[in-house]
């Protein structure tokens, strides 16, 4: 892989994350005037006609296993995640949020082995898949006795970070194609908000700008459409066309340390030390799990010597 390229994803990466670990901070805040559904289907559309504004060419029609291939990405990395996202921060603390989706990693590692041309699951991943476990459990724990939270909000985060890791198979499939990366997520955008629509008539959706007379709303919806929804996605995409789905969602580590710093600055939510060594646990999880055998790199270098 050439070295710039390499380097170029790995910074959209970092870009990205650092932008999406304050993301639940501005939903939650968002979340006092509006609902779930009405914060996903307004970012999603600000983000789309900022893409198309951007570059206004469209993918034309090729095949139906294609489209397949970008409808799979608009629910799952739109709809679903987003959906699940933003009804499970409505149940718990943003704080919890963060930590439980930093398990896409893992997940996205699972359905990579079965999915992708990947390595196989190796025992330093069953070791943190366990330790990541144990902390998920504490976490739920806290909330829901010490913190008195519904731990329906940290399931349904678990099953938002489930849907992420498919969305991730669906873009490395879909990089293959070789589309310019605006044009790719200007397609994955129109499936999101086409499965969007349905979704507004079962879930609490109201058409009322008044709301947008909050600067407050304003820019934290602003922030969510352009920054985290066009920008990020398009990013993120490049990311793992580039690096590919295992190796970019390594990044997703950084999330729960952002958004913690975030929660407790700006939202002022409470920290137990349940919780801290809840996100210790998984975060060591996703260390251990990565892991690469020693023996093995041993015997990689041997070989490149001899």
């Amino acid at each position: 892989m050439n070295i710039q390229r390499e380097t170029s994803g790995h910074i959209a990466a970092i870009v990205t994350i650092l932008i999406w670990g304050t993301t639940f901070i501005s939903t939650k805040v968002l979340l006092a005037d509006f609902s779930p559904m009405e914060i996903l289907f307004y970012r999603f559309l600000m983000g789309f006609i900022a893409l198309i504004l951007v570059r206004p060419n469209m993918i034309p029609f090729r095949n139906w296993r294609q489209e397949l291939l970008f409808a799979g990405a608009g629910l799952f990395g739109v709809t679903l995640y987003f959906l699940l996202e933003n009804i499970a921060l409505t149940y718990t603390y943003a704080s919890n949020v963060g930590m439980i989706v930093s398990i896409i990693p893992m997940i996205t590692a699972v359905l990579a082995h079965f999915l992708l041309e990947g390595e196989k699951l190796r025992l330093t991943f069953l070791i943190g898949f366990i330790s990541a476990l144990i902390g998920l459990l504490l976490i739920t724990f806290n909330g829901n006795v010490v913190l008195r939270l519904n731990p329906l909000g940290d399931i349904m985060a678990a099953g938002a970070a489930l849907v992420f890791g498919g969305y991730s198979i669906f873009m490395k499939k879909l990089s293959a194609y070789e589309y310019h990366i605006i044009e790719l997520t200007q397609r994955v955008f129109l499936y999101g908000l086409l499965f969007m629509v349905p979704a507004l008539f079962l879930f609490d959706f109201h058409f009322d700008l008044s709301r947008f007379s909050s600067a407050s709303n304003i820019l934290n919806m602003l922030f969510l459409g352009i920054g985290a929804s066009a920008l990020c996605f398009a990013t993120w995409n490049y990311s793992v066309g580039v690096l590919g789905a295992v190796k970019s969602s390594a990044y997703i580590y950084m999330v729960p340390v952002i958004t913690i710093a975030a929660s407790v600055l700006i939202l002022h939510e409470n920290m137990t030390w349940i919780a801290l060594l809840g996100g210790a646990l998984t975060l060591l999880g996703l260390y251990i799990s990565e892991m690469k055998p020693k023996a093995k790199l041993m015997e990689n270098g041997c070989k490149m010597d001899a």
